[in-house]
């Protein structure tokens, strides 16, 4: 195998390693993320669809969320997305008026 091979194997299963971290911290939500790290779940959708795309592969967004949700977003939504602080929206806000 390949050194290129390798590496696309361990970032492949990073990736899904970070999926499964992600998919057992239900209770961490989207506005954290961003506020803390600066990407979602949305974003990660949103970079899956982007490298199909780049590698003239079709992927839905929403099959691009329910890869990185683990269940269709409605859903996931419905389960464990709670309102956001006035405080964490304050911050969320403020990190994009910065940029």
């Amino acid at each position: 195998m390949s050194s290129s091979d390798t590496q696309t194997e361990l970032e492949a299963a990073a990736f899904r390693r970070l999926l499964e971290h992600l998919d057992a911290r239900k209770d961490v939500q989207n506005i954290d993320l961003m506020n803390l790290a600066g990407f979602c779940r949305n974003c990660l959708s949103k970079w899956y669809v982007a490298a199909a795309e780049e590698r003239g592969v079709a992927v839905d967004y929403e099959a691009a969320r329910e890869r990185v949700y683990g269940m269709p977003y409605a859903e996931w939504k419905d389960k464990y997305q709670r309102e956001a602080s006035p405080e964490a929206l304050a911050k969320m806000q403020q990190q994009q008026t910065q940029q």
